[in-house]
């Protein structure tokens, strides 16, 4: 085992490992660390634990001091470069006529390079705008271009829910979401209602869908035929939160050749434990099954 500290560099960032170095910090202290991208100001959110050498990336890199308050002004007064820096680089964008959508910019620590992140459809030639920043600033720039949801994660703003975005509140990872997350959960497949403030499926479909599915065990589907105290009947329709299930009779029309079935006007309500599935589907009317096919615009929200 190996003696780690948990390292942030963004509040909802992800945590790094890094080499207490005989340096006694706690959860909350600031430190100055060396990494790949050079000299950086961090935030130490895990105190000093064992973790497996398996789950550290190699070189383990040390912690250099603890940050003083000489440490803690420049780190703010870098944080406070930030708008010209933006005001700057949107002009020279603009200068270029590049297709590109400015969303951040990051000091290092000890200003050795300055990173832009940004927004695209496509690929950006962004190589003349780079020398002409490089003149400007006077260091190494990086241009970064990022996605949709990491465009969510930097900005933040207010969900649907009324709160604060998750991802940039407190996730540190995106987590694989999909359509059948909000299927299984019994959601339209109306892109306003599946999606977030960052155009893609809601993180918490993802959230939620441990729960659903252990509450969906046993459950029949829509349209399945199962057997009720009645006699045969179709799934109309289900609340999986409730444990409900509301059945409409299978009727049989004698007077037809045919033997048609129809299905009765009246709608039982039964829990799971009262329903006994029959094991093959039915036929329901106005209602989508689940071999539906996914309209082009929810396709849309799966994209990276």
């Amino acid at each position: 085992m190996v003696n780690v500290v948990g390292i942030k560099f963004r509040n909802a960032g992800k945590v790094y490992y890094f080499d207490p170095a005989g340096f006694d910090v706690s959860a909350g202290d600031n430190v100055i660390i060396e990494t790949a991208r050079g000299i950086e100001f961090g935030t130490v959110t895990m105190e000093q634990s064992q973790v497996h050498p398996d789950d550290i990336v190699q070189p383990l890199r040390k912690i250099i001091r603890v940050a003083d308050e000489n440490d803690k002004a420049k780190y703010l007064e870098n944080e406070g470069k930030k708008e010209k820096a933006l005001e700057i680089c949107a002009e020279k964008i603009k200068k270029h006529g590049l297709e590109m959508k400015l969303i951040d910019v990051e000091y290092t620590f000890d200003n050795s390079k300055v990173i832009f992140y940004f927004t695209a459809d496509g690929r950006v030639d962004f190589r003349e705008l780079v020398k002409d920043l490089a003149s400007v600033f006077r260091t190494r720039i990086e241009l970064r271009q990022i996605g949709v949801r990491d465009k969510a994660k930097m900005v933040g703003g207010v969900g649907c829910c009324g709160r604060e975005l998750c991802c940039h509140q407190w996730m540190c990872d995106f987590q694989p979401v999909s359509i059948k997350m909000a299927k299984c959960q019994n959601l339209s497949l109306n892109p306003s209602k599946i999606s977030g403030m960052c155009g893609r499926l809601m993180c918490c479909l993802k959230f939620e869908n441990s729960t659903y599915q252990e509450l969906k065990k046993g459950m029949p589907d829509s349209g399945e035929t199962v057997m009720i105290p009645e006699g045969k009947a179709i799934v109309w329709e289900t609340d999986i939160l409730e444990g409900k299930i509301k059945c409409r009779l299978i009727e049989e029309d004698d007077k037809s050749d045919r033997h048609e079935q129809k299905l009765s006007t009246e709608v039982y309500v039964y829990g799971k434990e009262d329903v006994k599935r029959l094991g093959r589907k039915g036929s329901r009317n106005n209602k989508k099954n689940e071999e539906e096919e996914i309209p082009e615009e929810v396709k849309e929200l799966l994209k990276d």
